[in-house]
């Protein structure tokens, strides 16, 4: 493990004297933009429903677009596919005139002062974000070692570099500048864009999704999307262990439904298939546009994930399967919200009594209209261009 982080020093040090080169000699072409979403994991969240809407703008015919991604054939066909860390990812942030970016960037990467960096983020926070986050001075994040001070350099550094962070309603705005000591006036509250295609459905789109993951159309889709854990890692990346008996949920729930499990993208580990479950559990890769799994599922299980906020735009049932919940609480992250009052579901520590309740369609309604006139009001099927009109004007 010391030997790689190591050799990870010396591949920043490398990448520093690159990107100081590249700022220093290579001059910003105006109509160029680079996106990336979730380092390059796939085209993706916010970054690709902005670039959709400038795709059908005329105001952008004359513009250069730049998809930073690891697999090239994830490359939409309007724009160039830059290969993610490698010499022309550091040049292409060191030439394009505006950032589209859903996540934090590394500190080697530098901007200059005609750059415009719009960071989108990925989620309104249910957990605990960057300062707010209250743990011991000795706690270890990641699986590079970081402390907590080191962590909060790796925010401090990509914050300095915004020129615009899009929040998605009030509560957001208000969490944003204590998480990340952001200046309020850099915030754009205008709704998420990736949300767009949750206000607008498409009944073809969704049909077309449930025949490419070979779908059936005679059963109701239950999507079970938990998130990562910050104390659960290896050397490649975050592990998750299993808490869920999917043996359990075909035995009550087979008849009406099928599950869809949608891993974190952070995490590593495969969950072994188990042929018994065949037809009735389908494992959906980490870096699959969860948007479109949304459109597809009926029901959505989750634990600490902020997928709730956006699934809630479509009014169907959230169940909240916290198995963990006081470690998760009081020891990694600690969260914003009261999970009992709050959350437009109910929370459940017992596997039973959830599936108890999936099986017969128990689901508070009110409470979900409440939760989306509180965090889902600006999610009126505008947002893209609402942000292109506010950066690009």
């Amino acid at each position: 493990m010391k030997s790689l982080q190591i050799a990870k020093k010396g591949i920043v040090w490398i990448l520093k004297i690159l990107c100081r080169i590249f700022y220093a000699v290579v001059p910003v072409k105006d109509n160029s933009i680079v996106f990336m979403a979730y380092h390059g994991r796939g085209y993706l969240d916010n970054p690709k429903a902005i670039y959709e809407e400038m795709t059908k703008d005329p105001k952008f015919k004359d513009y250069q677009f730049y998809w930073v991604l690891r697999h090239k054939n994830d490359c939409p066909s309007n724009a160039i596919s830059v290969k993610y860390m490698s010499i022309h990812y550091l040049y292409i942030f060191a030439r394009a005139k505006y950032w589209v970016v859903n996540c934090k960037l590394p500190q080697y990467i530098y901007k200059k002062k005609n750059q415009i960096y719009l960071q989108t983020w990925h989620g309104t926070p249910l957990k605990k974000l960057g300062h707010d986050i209250e743990v011991s001075a000795d706690m270890k994040f990641y699986r590079s070692g970081l402390s907590q001070k080191e962590m909060l350099c790796t925010y401090d550094d990509d914050v300095a570099k915004y020129n615009y962070l899009i929040s998605p309603n009030p509560f957001t705005t208000k969490v944003f500048p204590s998480a990340f000591h952001i200046s309020p006036e850099k915030l754009i509250e205008v709704g998420y864009p990736r949300n767009d295609i949750l206000s607008n459905q498409n009944v073809e789109l969704i049909e077309n999704i449930k025949r490419t993951l070979n779908l059936p159309f005679d059963k109701k889709v239950i999507l079970y999307a938990p998130t990562w854990r910050d104390d659960s890692f290896v050397t490649k990346g975050y592990t998750f262990e299993l808490k869920a008996d999917f043996k359990k949920w075909k035995i009550l729930l087979q008849d009406e439904y099928i599950v869809l499990f949608k891993p974190h993208y952070l995490i590593v580990n495969k969950i072994d298939s188990i042929q018994e479950l065949d037809g009735f559990l389908y494992s959906i890769d980490a870096d699959f546009d969860i948007n479109y799994l949304y459109l597809v599922s009926d029901i959505l299980i989750t634990d600490y994930s902020s997928v709730f906020f956006d699934y809630a735009i479509l009014n169907r049932p959230i169940y909240f399967y916290m198995y963990d919940r006081s470690n998760y609480q009081h020891q990694l992250r600690g969260f914003y919200l009261d999970v009992d009052k709050d959350l437009p579901g109910k929370v459940y520590e017992n596997e039973d009594e959830m599936l108890e309740d999936v099986k017969d369609k128990k689901f508070d309604y009110q409470k979900l209209k409440e939760f989306n006139h509180e965090f889902n009001c600006f999610q009126d099927g505008q947002c893209s261009k609402k942000v292109i009109d506010t950066v690009f004007c």
